[in-house]
């Protein structure tokens, strides 16, 4: 009989460890060997001996965190390749949250396991989306796994503000967004509504969009907020990070409409608590329907849930039949993504 993967896999103050393997899956401090699922910060820490990722997630680490921080050597992982890790298969699936996410597949003396990572499963233009692995443990994010937390469409979204800037022509619409996958999706989803207009950045987010760009995802015409007059915004949709919409930097802009894009703008009370006059509810990760439906489709019999709304989850899969265990990692969730 395969052995269970609680007895391979095991949670220590440094993450998720592969005990055949050797390697950890997004540890919270420098080891000798990391499997890195995303460029967030909570999941990409700096200082480790060697990196595994994605190539795009790589580059990521590096654009953040300088080329001597992200991984003494960096090894770039495509996804569905095998490779074989003293005697544990590896390969990687995208995981559909952010440009190069993946998850990590492991398998070891037949018993297979997947660390999701960070996922979602809507459209995204600018990363290829979520592929389901059979696997007898899968292991989940639960960062919106209330049932309120069921997102709308972001097209729904994106209309909601054309028809604000349509209705407010001489206002500036700042969006308060994170710089690394929001942003870019962002972009994305006004390029695709049929906003052609130069859209105008805050300077923390022109790096990685600039990266972006580098790495093959088409943003279209891109300008830096900071340079621009106050009256040269009137009608212009802004982006820039969560903690400028409501600082004296939006104060320059033409009669600012505090934006932000997030899938905590399903609470009306965190709108209200930071000033948000138009919420937009975008998120980067899966919601209640799509966490349920992603753990049935795995076909696991075990789920382990790493942060977020653990027992809320690990009830709602139970009655499912499907077995439900809350790891408690340290550090999770405590990123600039949501």
């Amino acid at each position: 009989m395969p052995p269970h993967p609680e007895t391979w896999l095991r949670v220590t103050p440094d993450g998720l460890f592969c005990e055949p393997g050797g390697f950890f899956v997004d540890p919270v401090r420098p080891v000798e060997r990391a499997v890195i699922t995303h460029g967030h910060s909570d999941h990409a820490r700096p200082g480790h001996a060697h990196v595994l990722a994605t190539k795009e997630t790589l580059a990521i680490m590096r654009a953040r965190m300088g080329e001597d921080r992200a991984g003494a050597t960096q090894q770039a992982h495509p996804y569905g390749e095998t490779l074989t890790i003293n005697g544990v298969k590896l390969w990687l699936r995208p995981a559909g949250h952010v440009l190069g996410s993946a998850q990590v597949c492991l398998e070891w003396q037949g018993a297979r396991a997947v660390i999701s990572g960070d996922y979602k499963r809507r459209h995204d233009a600018t990363c290829a989306p979520f592929e389901p692995e059979r696997c007898d443990v899968f292991v989940t994010e639960a960062t919106f796994a209330l049932p309120v937390f069921t997102h709308p469409p972001a097209g729904q979204e994106i209309a909601r503000l054309l028809r604000s800037v349509a209705l407010f022509p001489e206002r500036t619409h700042v969006i308060g967004c994170y710089a690394l996958g929001k942003a870019q999706r962002l972009i994305s989803l006004l390029r695709e509504a049929g906003w052609d207009q130069p859209i105008p950045l805050h300077g923390a987010l022109m790096k990685l969009c600039t990266l972006y760009e580098e790495l093959g995802v088409q943003l279209g015409p891109l300008t830096q907020a900071t340079v621009a007059g106050k009256e040269r915004l009137a009608g212009a949709i802004v982006l820039a990070p969560p903690s400028a919409i409501a600082d004296r930097w939006a104060r320059r802009l033409a009669e600012p409409i505090p934006c932000l894009a997030s899938g905590w703008m399903r609470v009306r009370q965190r709108a209200r608590q930071g000033g948000v006059e138009l919420p937009m509810v975008i998120s980067d990760h899966a919601d209640w329907p799509e966490l349920l439906a992603t753990c049935t489709e795995v076909e696991a019999q075990e789920v382990w849930v790493t942060h977020g709304r653990e027992e809320a989850l690990i009830h709602a899969l139970a009655q499912r039949g499907i077995r439900g265990r809350a790891l408690h990692l340290i550090g999770r969730g405590e990123g600039e993504e949501e």
